[in-house]
Order: structure tokens, then C-alpha cells, then sequence
């Protein structure tokens, strides 16, 4: 999902309950691809997104239809009023799938009326938590933007 996400062997072996050898051999074959980018941080290899790759955001965009926020973005954009921003926060976008998704909107005369009822709805067609946070200004270290003026 983030790009600039890292990771290394045990904390993914850890993640995904699996272990370090069969973690590592996914890893190789990733980063054989070219989908993983390997470096060298003191004594631990990390991993990340190889963001040349050729797929690199054909895949990005599997993976935000996989988890619903194509949807969810059609919709804020669509009746919210003046969006300036919007930003996903949390643990989706530290790239961790825990069922709940955090969104910051950032605009003018935002409705919060629409927003009730967008929670509720995509609640149901994405069937996770959808927290949303309405700010006055852009935030620019924090979370994944996901669409911004």
C-alpha cells in the first residue's frame, strides 16, 4: 500500500505467523522479480517496494481495489463538498489489513451529514471499520495521500 514502507525478515516472519525460512524464500523470489528492493541496514536486510518496477502501481491499484479504498475514495470525492485532501492514516496505511481504516479529510464546508452516512455505508461494502477525521489543513508527514488539490 505505502511505498516507503519497510520491513525485514522476522518482523514479516512475525506478521504473517510463518516462519523466518519460508518468509525468506518469498523475500528472494520478490526481490529475483524486481518487486522488492534489498538493503542493507547495520546488521538487518530490509525490504521494500521496488517503485521503478515496471507493475509497481498496477499492483498498488489491485491492492487498494482489494481492500475497498477505490470505492471509498469515489465516494468522498463525489459528496463532500470542497475536499483539499485526503489522507489514509493508521495501520492500513503502514500497510496492515486489521479490519479498520482511518481517513483524514482535509476542506472547506465539508458535510458532515454525508460523512454519518458514508461511514455506515461503506462499513457494509468494504466490511471494515472506516474511521473518518474532518481537518481544517493539510497534514504533509503523516499517512498515504490518497488524493489531493
Amino acid at each position: 500500500m505505502n511505498a516507503q514502507n519497510q520491513s525485514h525478515l522476522r518482523g514479516l516472519a512475525d506478521e504473517f505467523g510463518e516462519s523466518t525460512n519460508s518468509i525468506r524464500k518469498e523475500l528472494n523470489n520478490l526481490t529475483s522479480a524486481g518487486f522488492l528492493v534489498k538493503q542493507n541496514d547495520k546488521n538487518k536486510i530490509t525490504y521494500q517496494a521496488n517503485i521503478e518496477h515496471p507493475f509497481f502501481n498496477n499492483i498498488q491499484d489491485i491492492i487498494r481495489k482489494y481492500l475497498g479504498l477505490d470505492k471509498l475514495l469515489e465516494q468522498i470525492l463525489s459528496r463532500m463538498g470542497n475536499v483539499d485532501q485526503v489522507v489514509l492514516v493508521g495501520d492500513i496505511a503502514q500497510g496492515k489489513d486489521t479490519g479498520q481504516i482511518e481517513v483524514l479529510i482535509c476542506g472547506e464546508k465539508l458535510n458532515d451529514r454525508y460523512i454519518n452516512y458514508l461511514t455506515e455505508r461503506l462499513q457494509e461494502l468494504i466490511d471494515r471499520e472506516v474511521i473518518f477525521e474532518l481537518v481544517n489543513e493539510k497534514t504533509k508527514d503523516q499517512g498515504l495521500v490518497l488524493f489531493e488539490k
